[in-house]
């Protein structure tokens, strides 16, 4: 009977230990997870109700997938896709290479003055935004310092219409993206290479692999968790791009340069309110991310998962 009456007694304890834990670990989350719920899951769902309306203002009706259907045949949206691909095939690979480039240069314990150039080259991305792509604007117009500086050493003859051209719009836009986001992508890898075990490098020196074999064979491989997260934000970034293409080139010339989320903006705030099929748009920018980020699984994922 005492052993009987112990094991409850102790069953009590346990039990009565875990609904505690479980009432302390909830009061840290749950205020988090009602805001989580308010301001981020709450809004998806009502944007997704609300791309199966249409109208003008606030007059709408359920029209289903109607919004959907138009997507196909709305030449503006499909500019808008194609802009907004090219900068994401282009730019991003150019991004992450050049980040990579800098962070193994930059972890070279040999290099003098480390601290200023990791400083020097982070410090685009804690500018604003706006400012910075303002500054863009001035920089590549038709008269900027660009243009004088390359007419100045003779690789041009004349200057290049860089925001009027749309070939040349895209190049700026590519350009300023590369500034600001390459030194946020370096930080990442920067901190996974110092993470990397020096022994690793010394056991390949002996075995007579040179620094390209080194970093192909060993620091790539070592580095693709954090290649693939880099990546997938990078993507996620550009299929949002907003605020350089409104800033440099306001989506021209023509509609050249305009991305889906600056056609988001016109659809809601700029041409007649169509609040419905702007968030169809919007949902249209969540499937191609999903898209996007399934590849980069499959591409750079581990074969083992």
């Amino acid at each position: 009977m005492n052993i009987d009456l112990t094991i409850k007694t102790g069953r009590n304890i346990n039990r009565k230990h875990r609904i505690k834990s479980t009432i302390v670990g909830w009061s840290f989350v749950i205020l988090a997870t009602i805001m989580i719920c308010v301001f981020y899951f709450y809004p998806m769902v009502q944007a997704l109700i609300l791309s199966l309306q249409s109208g003008s203002g606030a007059n709408l009706t359920f029209v289903g997938l109607k919004n959907y259907a138009r997507l196909f045949n709305d030449p503006t949206f499909l500019t808008t896709v194609k802009n907004t691909v090219i900068y994401l095939i282009i730019q991003v690979p150019i991004m992450i290479i050049v980040a990579l480039f800098l962070a193994v240069l930059l972890n070279n314990p040999k290099l003098k003055l480390r601290g200023l150039f990791r400083t020097a080259i982070f410090l685009p991305c804690v500018t604003s935004l706006v400012a910075y792509s303002v500054i863009f604007k001035y920089l590549f117009s038709e008269d900027g310092l660009i243009n004088v500086m390359l007419t100045k050493f003779s690789l041009i003859s004349e200057p290049i219409n860089w925001l009027g051209d749309p070939f040349w719009a895209k190049v700026t836009i590519i350009i300023a993206l590369t500034w600001r986001w390459a030194g946020y992508n370096m930080i990442f890898y920067l901190s996974a290479l110092q993470n990397i075990d020096q022994s690793i490098y010394e056991a390949a020196k002996i075995d007579g692999a040179s620094p390209v074999q080194q970093f192909f064979k060993i620091t790539i491989p070592l580095l693709k968790p954090v290649i693939l997260f880099t990546s997938i934000t990078s993507t996620i970034g550009t299929l949002q791009l907003f605020d350089e293409v409104v800033n440099i080139t306001q989506g021209g010339p023509g509609n050249a340069t305009m991305t889906i989320s600056q056609y988001i903006y016109n659809l809601s705030f700029k041409y007649t309110p169509d609040f419905g099929y702007a968030a169809t748009v919007s949902y249209a920018i969540v499937i191609m991310i999903v898209f996007f980020s399934i590849i980069q699984f499959k591409v750079a994922g581990d074969k083992n998962e």
